[in-house]
């Protein structure tokens, strides 16, 4: 029976090709904060949810499995990115497998939430495995430009594509496993209706210090300040996803506490980590300032990409390394799940003093829509680009002997 299903499973593998090509034909409908929480809220409709996500997921599978597979070949061929594609064609197939399903069937739509479980649980360590490949193709193949370039934009679209994709799956499936969460009544799925700020400030700074402290038996404070332009001496709520933000304040809390004690590691008193939120019309912002020693301007941008780390490379299953370094995933990813609701991270920092990290997100959630990668002749064409001669001079690093250039 095991040979038969194994015989199936492949037959079914054989045929995704087919599909993504269908349905990478279609674009990615991008959701607002608004419409999430219309879809949970009280007059939520698991047939209405059911019906969207077996179209949507299969489109949004597609349009980066599409992608995928224009990467290039030394990349492509490396075990861990193969073990990806076939981790994503067996969730699409899996999906698949309830389009012609009768929607007014209850046994049905439960069999629906245990396959986005099943198919979630399978997708938790896409992350690290995806970043152990780019590892062995850092490892067996000398560099070049274009390839990291074309490593990065994928990179980029892949995670966002993934943060898109599990927010769907977690929407439905704790919207509609038909229990409330007690302690925090507001939250609808994932998404808080009056996420506290400061309380998200204060979990993130705590995680991050619990670990700083195991590592380097000391860690510097945190001095908050919320200030609410809409309502005076009011705590700062927005409609959010608390994790998101969780995951974006633990990274910078992770760095901004490396960095000071780093800099500061003969002194008895560490600098605290100043972190100030702040509410508009339009924006929600939250800067964490650090007297860590800041980088070096040229270095800014290099710490968003996914082929840089200041920190030696951890193996997949490596649990004897400090949590505060790893892939040098964290700054990157912690950008997309801000940009992902149309808002950034950006890194203002002054070597020899210290480094200031901005979240910004939007205040409403109309204006909170979901930014998805989408596969079309553009996208085609970035991973077809060449390495152009530069268009301004690069400076050499040795100064000009001007001694050379003698008059006549």
């Amino acid at each position: 029976m095991k040979f038969v299903r194994f015989i199936m499973k492949n037959a079914a593998l054989a045929n995704a090709p087919k599909h993504i090509e269908h349905f990478s034909k279609f674009s990615p409908s991008p959701l607002s904060m608004k419409q999430f929480l219309d879809f949970g809220s009280i007059n939520a409709c698991e047939k209405t949810s059911f019906v969207f996500l077996r179209q949507e997921l299969p489109v949004r599978l597609s349009n980066i499995m599409k992608e995928i597979n224009l990467l290039p070949d030394k990349v492509l061929l490396t075990p861990s990115v193969q073990m990806v594609q076939r981790w994503y064609s067996q969730s699409l197939m899996e999906i698949l497998h309830f389009l012609d399903k009768n929607p007014d069937d209850h046994k049905v739509l439960s069999e629906f939430v245990d396959a986005l479980v099943t198919i979630r649980n399978r997708h938790n360590d896409v992350v690290p495995t995806m970043a152990q490949g780019i590892i062995e193709y850092k490892e067996n193949f000398p560099q070049d430009v274009v390839t990291n370039q074309n490593i990065q934009y994928f990179l980029d679209r892949f995670y966002m594509s993934r943060i898109s994709i599990r927010m769907l799956i977690n929407q439905h499936t704790l919207v509609f496993d038909g229990t409330t969460n007690p302690v925090h009544p507001n939250t609808i799925g994932s998404i808080d209706s009056q996420c506290q700020v400061g309380d998200v400030v204060q979990d993130a700074y705590c995680s991050a210090k619990m670990l700083c402290e195991q590592y380097y038996l000391r860690s510097p404070d945190l001095v908050l300040q919320e200030m609410n332009h809409k309502k005076k001496n009011h705590p700062i709520t927005i409609v959010y996803v608390p994790s998101h933000l969780y995951h974006m304040l633990f990274e910078l809390f992770k760095n901004a506490m490396r960095a000071t004690i780093e800099t500061h590691d003969c002194s008895n008193n560490l600098p605290p980590i100043k972190v100030l939120v702040s509410l508009g019309g339009e924006d929600m912002s939250i800067k964490v300032s650090d007297r860590g020693g800041g980088v070096p301007f040229r270095k800014i941008e290099k710490l968003f990409s996914y082929m840089y780390s200041t920190a030696p490379a951890p193996q997949i299953g490596d649990h004897s390394r400090t949590p505060l370094a790893g892939f040098g995933y964290g700054l990157p990813i912690s950008r997309l799940y801000a940009k992902y609701f149309q808002g950034d991270l950006q890194l203002y920092s002054m070597e020899a003093f210290g480094t200031d990290a901005v979240i910004y997100l939007k205040a409403l959630s109309t204006d909170s829509i979901e930014r998805l990668p989408v596969y079309n002749k553009t996208a085609l064409r970035n991973y077809k680009m060449s390495h152009e001669a530069d268009d301004w001079c690069i400076p050499s690093k040795e100064p000009l002997d001007l001694r050379n250039f003698k008059t006549a």
